[in-house]
């Protein structure tokens, strides 16, 4: 007899992975493909949607081979993506967002920053809508990109006959219906999900007039809940991911907001409202996402939302995040002279270069109280790609203070604790001013490939004074979308019954006090004065 088996397939900045996962959450199986990058010029980061499809085909074929199961155990399918821009034409054809005109690149990627000036000037209207976005804009989002291509590729513009957030395009392709989802125009577009419509005077204000004058055909007149069933997987895109015509297709997500999904019911205990109400999910990858949910909207300056019913299903959603968090410190480690060195190493010893770092600072902190010490004179201001939230200004740069005549290892060790150390005294700042609007998180529950360095969760719980909880399930994303997918299936009775059923928690990390405590607060009023500085040094520069 088949097995009932729930796929999430979830697209990130470089890869397609597929997971299968049964009733309990347990994970069965997973498949992993690379995709390509594009990066013609600086700011521009492009995609392919055929490349990132067929990556698909291939993640969840491996998924079914590691699990041992066939098309047949497959009842329920759910998607998460990054939230990148696609165009298709009228024939569903790539339309090139490419400076050099490729069609094959039809998708701006997230992190792109090609929009700035766009940005600017959509948040320089102060626009009803922008309160939703915690006041500000961020080049991330689609609205710039879409003045970008409108200004910059006319005739793309032109012949693009669909606008797609990623997510619902993958969706789109498994069921040929062109619905969308509640998370993705609520939270990168501007729909207002609370009074289920678009704002005209938005889009008529800051240049992008036609899409509100056709209707909004071109970026979606049919806006939906997530995991709802869109429809069956059609034959040809069962052919493509190796899977049975008609398994129910849940309606699309954010890869972040999945994560949510697949982390915040990790703890035992009902899944209330008021219990959310102090858990933040913190899905640490490339960049970083912080989820929280309440029950009425909180508007904050410079968090993202409130946004209606965008991941748990009734509550309002406030997202902070860091634009780079796993790509610093990739960053940091990989430009530093002694990179190739310890890479060379880590590869002989079967380790990683995260391991040997840890191990070195172990062995400095002999002489010191407690590690974390060992950064007293060396500080890091984390926003070498901008500030997404708290501040909300993408023009902020990264800083370092207290280096040394040297390009050690040990230097490197050094280095790359203090830039941990930020990028926690990033999410301290975050968390912070969400709880003076009227959170009260004391947890936090992550996931995501930073969270498989010890380090990055002990700093993180003892820079913010937080709990900090590793799930069962490491991938928390992959589990989100597979949740959808169980949500379709009619298996479940909603979401949140979905989210309690198939999460669990595996380990706990608890914040330090005392000296450590007090040691990160003397760093983070450094961390503080960073970005103080930084504004001064700009105005001593400004010359007329």
């Amino acid at each position: 007899m088949p097995e009932r088996l729930y796929l999430g397939i979830d697209v990130g900045t470089s890869s397609a992975r597929a997971g299968l996962f049964d009733a309990g959450g347990r994970r069965r199986g997973m498949g992993v493909c690379p995709f390509a990058l594009w990066r013609p010029a600086e700011d521009f980061v492009q995609q392919s949607s055929d490349g990132i499809w067929d990556a698909c085909g291939e993640a969840v074929r491996g998924a079914l081979r590691e699990a041992g199961a066939g098309p047949e155990d497959v009842v329920g399918i759910g998607f998460d993506a990054t939230c990148s821009l696609v165009a298709l034409d009228a024939e569903d054809r790539p339309v090139s967002v490419s400076p050099d005109g490729d069609d094959a690149q039809n998708v701006i990627v997230w992190m792109d920053h090609r929009a700035l000036d766009q940005t600017a000037r959509i948040n320089a209207t102060e626009h009803e809508v922008l309160r939703y976005v915690g006041g500000t804009m961020s080049p991330e989002m689609e609205p710039p990109k879409l003045l970008w291509l409108k200004e910059n590729r006319p005739e793309a513009w032109a012949r693009a006959a669909r606008f797609l957030d990623l997510p619902d395009f993958l969706s789109y392709r498994a069921t040929g219906i062109d619905a969308r989802s509640l998370c993705t125009t609520v939270c990168k577009w501007t729909y207002v999900g609370a009074e289920g419509r678009w704002d005209a005077s938005f889009f008529e204000q800051v240049g992008l007039s036609d899409l509100a004058a056709e209707g909004f055909a071109r970026i979606g007149t049919d806006v939906r809940p997530m995991g709802e069933r869109i429809g069956g997987l059609t034959p040809a895109a069962a052919s493509e991911l190796g899977l049975r015509p008609g398994v129910p297709v849940a309606v699309s997500i954010i890869d972040a907001h999945a994560g949510g999904l697949g982390l915040l019911g990790a703890l035992e205990g009902d899944l209330d409202d008021a219990a959310l109400e102090r858990r933040l999910a913190l899905i640490g990858g490339t960049s970083s996402c912080h989820m929280a949910v309440s029950r009425e909207p909180r508007f904050i300056d410079g968090i993202w939302g409130p946004y209606w019913s965008a991941m748990v299903p009734g509550m309002w959603l406030t997202e902070g995040g860091q634009s780079a968090t796993g790509a610093l410190i990739d960053h940091v480690i990989e430009s530093h002279a002694r990179y190739a060195e310890l890479s060379a190493e880590a590869t002989r010893e079967g380790t990683t270069v995260y391991a040997l770092l840890n191990a070195r600072l172990e062995a400095l902190a002999a002489s010191e109280r407690f590690e974390a010490a060992l950064t007293r004179e060396l500080h890091v201001m984390p926003d070498f790609h901008g500030n997404r939230s708290p501040r909300a200004d993408p023009t902020l740069r990264g800083m370092i203070s207290g280096l040394k005549l040297t390009g050690s290892v040990d230097a490197l060790a050094l280095l790359y604790l203090a830039t941990v150390q930020a990028v926690a005294h990033g999410t301290r700042h975050i968390v912070e001013t969400m709880n003076r609007e009227g959170y009260a998180i004391d947890t936090v529950i992550a996931c995501g490939g930073d969270t498989k360095n010890p380090l990055f969760v002990r700093e993180h719980a003892d820079v913010g004074g937080l709990t900090v909880v590793l799930p069962r399930e490491p991938e928390a994303v992959l589990l989100g979308a597979a949740i959808l997918g169980a949500a379709a299936s009619g298996d479940v009775a909603d979401l949140r019954a979905a989210m309690g059923s198939m999460s669990a928690a595996a380990s706990t990390v608890s914040p330090a006090s005392g000296e450590v405590r007090a040691y990160h607060d003397a760093k983070h009023r450094v961390f503080h004065r960073m970005f103080d500085d930084q504004l001064a040094y700009r105005a001593l520069m400004t010359i007329s």
